[in-house]
């Protein structure tokens, strides 16, 4: 953890994190699908959304006594809106032309613009979404998530009970599993509807929530006496799972149980990468590539899958060809917006933190 002059704190290993978590949806785009989890790379920025966002919540409520509504939600704008705007004005602007051979409907537009992409294609398939944008549902999970999630966090802290916030979110867990569970075997409900939905996929938000609030690396003295040797033990079992969530096809379980069950195992594994980042397991997370890929993750996970398509339509090179160049046009673009746009706003955001 390094201090920053605003008062902000930054965890160097999660830029890693971040990094691989882009690299695995990407690679998954890549035509991979079928080897790579690109769904997990999802979830794990889910969990270190939760478990960030939580962590910065709590460091503000135990220096002011209080959480500014207003600076959350103009610190949530500054860091999402403007990238994913640009963006989305981008990847337009070729699809607006008479000549174009795709138009976006209306209703599309808005559903991208007002971030209800994933209920948009639960209910109208994503074909006439803006081509290229699939991947965006995720953020309207998020942004759903957080519209009331500081003020809930807010009340539960005035009693600064955290380990009894900590197993209210766990009920909550439980609460979305069970509902995934209903809406499989008692409604007969399908896979766009589980894997998109807000409702059925904020579980793997409040996993990390409840390690930000309960068991914070950063913030916290827990497991202090822990044994590097048990740790080792926690962290291969908790692959265990993980591949166990990997490798059990069942479709039944793929929608109930599997997002609960990587939610769980990333536990250790966020909790080492943070206390234990001097471990040669975590390092290399903090080495400058990594953590600049995770500095422009936002972006590239943005742009990645139209710059595949834009790789596609110009060669007929061998896949991995095709991945390589795909990659670097979308650290190119990634890397302007950061310089241009993203940095500036991450100043702004600086200024809205406690001090």
């Amino acid at each position: 953890m390094s201090p920053r002059a605003s008062g902000e704190f930054h965890i160097p290993s999660l830029d890693g994190i971040r990094a691989i978590a882009a690299f695995i949806v990407f690679l998954s785009h890549c035509g991979l699908e079928d080897v790579i989890p690109g769904g997990f790379g999802v979830t794990i920025f889910f969990f270190l959304s939760g478990f960030l966002i939580t962590t910065l919540l709590r460091q503000e409520y135990e220096k002011t006594d209080a959480i500014s509504l207003k600076k959350f939600y103009l610190r949530r704008f500054y860091r999402i809106i403007p990238p994913l705007y640009i963006v989305l004005l981008v990847l337009l602007l070729p699809y607006s032309t008479r000549d174009s051979t795709h138009h976006a409907t209306n209703l599309a537009l808005v559903a991208q613009f007002a971030q209800l992409t994933n209920y948009y294609q639960i209910f109208w398939g994503g074909d006439t979404m803006i081509p290229g944008t699939g991947q965006m549902w995720s953020l309207a999970v998020e942004e759903h998530f957080y519209l009331l999630f500081p003020l809930v966090l807010s009340l539960l802290l005035q009693r600064r009970d955290y380990r009894h916030i900590g197993f209210i979110f766990a009920g909550a867990c439980v609460a979305v599993l069970a509902w995934r569970c209903l809406l499989l075997f008692g409604f007969g409900v399908g896979h766009d509807y589980i894997y998109f939905a807000t409702d059925t996929r904020i579980d793997s938000l409040l996993y990390g929530c409840i390690m930000g609030v309960w068991l914070n690396p950063v913030l916290g003295r827990q497991f202090v006496g822990v044994s590097n040797a048990r740790w080792m033990a926690v962290l291969a079992l908790a692959t265990a799972v993980l591949g166990v969530t990997f490798l059990y096809r069942s479709e039944n379980f793929r929608e109930t149980f599997r997002y609960s069950l990587q939610g769980v195992a990333l536990f250790p594994i966020f909790f080492c990468a943070v206390r234990k980042n001097e471990w040669p397991l975590f390092r290399w997370l903090e080495t400058r590539p990594i953590r600049f890929l995770g500095l422009i993750s936002y972006t590239f996970y943005l742009i990645h899958l139209k710059a595949l398509v834009i790789v596609h339509r110009y060669t007929d090179a061998p896949m991995a060809v095709r991945a390589v160049l795909g990659f670097m046009l979308a650290v190119a673009f990634s890397s302007a917006m950061y310089f241009l746009v993203e940095r500036h706003l991450g100043a702004l955001r600086r200024r809205l933190h406690p001090h």
